[in-house]
């Protein structure tokens, strides 16, 4: 009787959710589901799921095709909903595209009655992803999003995670990655976007509305080891009155010489900027806490689409386009 119960309470939220998505807009398909799981869990298999949407925020909008996805809630986590994904996907999210597949891929989502989820975590070992250049795999790699919906403008309103090992890049890397070879060992990032985002359909629109309230985003940690490089890194952004990305923080690089030598022998780095970047690492550098090697500290801005390191201007970005409906 319980699992009975079990199954028909996840075929029943499944319409619910549907029936929902299609109110706003949406398509979704899928093959009839199929229950199992008997004794111990409650199962929903479904073939050949598709969901299509969001083009009134997004030039091109958001397809997900999956081959087969599985809904499921285990004794004694009644609480929980487990959502398993074997087998081949495909995002598509405005131009671009990405198929991936994973050895497990799994999103942990809590269930709580009459209310959206406001947490979910994604977990996945040796994912598999197609990209332009060749196919890029992580040995492990974990994602968690917690929003909530009356955040004050102190508080954040949307809270991420990022935590990715053992990253394969596609082969032939060219620039820095020709210097640091193919493998990142770890990545990691938070990061919190602060202040209530106003509701609307209009992006350019919502994304004023918060300038205007005071929302930022805040960049807590950027962590990154990929060969001789150990970069940590942590700023806040906002929106400038052109609606650019605009902010301030401090990168610290641990293994500057190493990281200088790298790259003068990629080519990236000139023999010229090179002889003149190993005098000022000296000075630019100082000794890591309780002993060990040198940490290089420099300060970050972003402002009118230009990135700077310690006041001296290195990348040029192009304009953001807000999305148009």
């Amino acid at each position: 009787m319980l699992w009975r119960f079990m199954a028909a309470q996840l075929e029943a939220g499944l319409e619910t959710w549907v029936q929902i998505r299609r109110a706003q807009g949406w398509r979704v398909e899928h093959a009839p589901p199929v229950r199992g799981g008997w004794p111990l869990s409650a199962t929903l298999s479904l073939a050949r799921l598709r969901l299509e949407g969001g083009r009134a925020t997004l030039p091109g909008g958001l397809v997900f095709e999956s081959e087969r996805v599985v809904l499921r809630v285990s004794l004694p986590r009644l609480n929980r909903l487990r959502v398993e994904m074997p087998g081949a996907q495909r995002l598509r999210l405005g131009g671009a595209e990405w198929r991936f597949a994973a050895d497990e891929l799994v999103a942990l989502v809590p269930l709580e009655p009459d209310t959206p989820p406001r947490e979910a975590l994604v977990l996945a070992e040796r994912l598999r992803l197609s990209t332009p250049g060749g196919p890029l795999e992580a040995g492990s790699l974990s994602f968690s999003a917690t929003a909530s919906a009356t955040a004050t403008e102190e508080e954040p309103a949307l809270l991420l995670t990022l935590a990715a090992e053992a990253i394969d890049l596609p082969a032939a890397p060219q620039g820095a990655g020709g210097a640091f070879g193919r493998r990142i060992a770890q990545l990691s990032a938070e990061a919190a976007l602060s202040g209530p985002v106003p509701p609307g359909r209009v992006p350019a629109q919502r994304a004023e509305a918060w300038r205007d309230g005071g929302g930022s985003l805040e960049l807590r940690s950027l962590q990154l080891r990929w060969g001789p490089a150990e970069l940590d890194a942590a700023a806040t952004l906002a929106l400038d009155e052109a609606l650019q990305p605009m902010g301030a923080g401090t990168l610290r690089l641990t293994g500057a010489t190493e990281t200088l030598e790298a790259l003068t022998a990629a080519g990236v780095v000139g023999r010229r900027a090179s002889g003149t970047a190993r005098i000022m690492l000296p000075l630019l550098s100082r000794p890591a806490p309780g002993g060990g090697p040198q940490t290089l500290e420099v300060p970050v801005t972003v402002e009118d689409r230009t990135l700077s390191l310690a006041r001296l201007p290195v990348m040029r970005f192009p304009a953001w386009e807000w999305p148009r409906p």
